[in-house]
């Protein structure tokens, strides 16, 4: 049942948003969940902190990149229906380079594997410059997968096609990643995770599952890089860096690392971070750096941890909760505005500063000068007050405290429990 609703929900999308612009962000989102999956595999089911996922991503990119170019430039024109396993080939390819490099990371878990891959991720970015014959550099490598045979109508040219590529190997990644959890390696993943010493006295090895584990997540992160390049056209040695890797810890951890639907909110929400936001305000990055510190100070499970957890509150107190945790959200809109209206001012002054800005702008439908005083000490004076009226209100609705702060039950530590990653 679940997964007919996946699926009714992938096919439904492009209907409901049939706009060119709009299924290329659908489409950019379901490779952002497909990657933000195989990195949960990683920290929610192993623990393992990993600053170099996107070594898998970019190295599964450029591999299909490469037999594209390899396949328009030979005598025989690759067909269409050989095209849709590219991100397979992707894959495998990551995983090869995920074996090489797993045995040296896996050895450790915990601060040790960050390190370790920390220090790989950077070695795999530098040596990427090095080597622009195979990596094009800055200026990277273009394809076009047009540049192939049609079978029928399908040619994955048009936008649609290719959403629809993306969105079974969404399923299937999905799929195959949740049963993974649910093997006597996923089990055993879980047990490191929690006692790795225990699970060494039953006479497994944590190094050789922790690897396995390393391999697994490299192979659907290269298919994610892969459709990456599919839908680009494009790939550089930027898909290697540090702020790639980063961006799928922060993404992962923000929609929540234990549950199957966090990963699914990170990707939509990284989607919507680096394409919408920063198209509307200069200072996204830091608006996504408030958020990331808001859920670790408040709602360590990410967001599908709290919104599980005040699910299960609401079934305990009923719908009166709800209504509780509406008025509580009317409370913090007040506050939030105002710190925002705070921080765009803050920014078109300092564009203002650098001239050829006027000093007027508009911002969620206000227009404000920042060059009147009172403007400025209005939100500087506002702000806090309305920031505490809207604590004594939490407080006052029972919003605060031990229910309102806690994690969802550790979905990863039991695996037996339906539609869990």
């Amino acid at each position: 049942m679940f997964w007919c609703l996946f699926a009714l929900i992938l096919v439904a999308l492009p209907l409901a948003f049939p706009g060119a612009y709009a299924l290329s962000l659908l489409s950019q989102m379901g490779i952002a969940i497909l990657a933000c999956l195989s990195y949960q595999l990683l920290l929610g089911q192993g623990g393992l902190l990993s600053f170099g996922h996107a070594i898998f991503t970019g190295s599964g990119g450029y591999v299909v990149v490469h037999a594209l170019v390899l396949a328009t430039e030979g005598a025989h024109t690759w067909s269409a229906a050989w095209l849709v396993l590219l991100p397979v080939m992707g894959g495998l390819g990551a995983a090869t380079l995920a074996a090489l490099l797993g045995w040296l990371s896996t050895g450790r878990a915990s601060t040790p594997f960050a390190m370790i891959t920390l220090g790989l991720g950077e070695l795999v970015w530098a040596a990427s410059f090095m080597v622009p014959e195979v990596f094009g550099g800055e200026a990277g490598i273009s394809v076009n997968r047009l540049m192939t045979q049609a079978v029928g109508p399908f040619s994955l040219g048009p936008q649609i096609q290719l959403y629809g590529l993306i969105a079974v190997y969404l399923l299937g990644g999905a799929w195959l990643l949740i049963a993974f959890t649910r093997t006597p390696l996923g089990l055993l993943l879980n047990a490191s995770r929690d006692d790795a010493t225990r699970v060494a006295y039953l006479g497994f090895n944590p190094r050789v599952i922790r690897y396995a584990a390393f391999i697994t997540a490299g192979f659907f992160a290269g298919v994610a890089g892969g459709l990456s390049a599919l839908n680009f056209e494009f790939i550089s040695s930027d898909v290697f860096s540090l702020q790639r890797s980063g961006a799928y810890l922060l993404f992962t951890f923000i929609g929540g690392s234990s549950l199957f639907y966090g990963p699914v909110i990170g990707g939509v929400l990284m989607v919507a971070g680096l394409v919408w936001l920063s198209e509307l305000t200069p200072g996204w990055l830091l608006y996504l750096g408030l958020l990331f510190v808001i859920v670790v100070m408040f709602v360590p499970g990410g967001l599908s941890g709290g919104v599980t957890r005040w699910w299960q509150i609401r079934v305990r107190e009923g719908w009166w909760f709800v209504v509780r945790a509406g008025l509580g959200v009317c409370a913090a809109l007040p506050p939030t505005l105002g710190t925002i209206m705070l921080i765009e001012m803050l920014y078109h002054h300092a564009l203002v500063r650098d001239g050829g800005v006027a000093t007027t702008m508009v911002r969620l439908g206000v227009s404000l000068d920042i060059a009147q005083a009172a403007n400025w000490w209005l939100f500087i004076c506002c702000t806090p007050v309305l920031f505490w009226l809207c604590r004594r209100a939490w407080a006052g609705l029972g919003l605060l405290g031990d229910q309102g702060s806690q994690t969802a039950p550790s979905a990863a530590a039991r695996p037996d429990q339906g539609g869990q990653l």
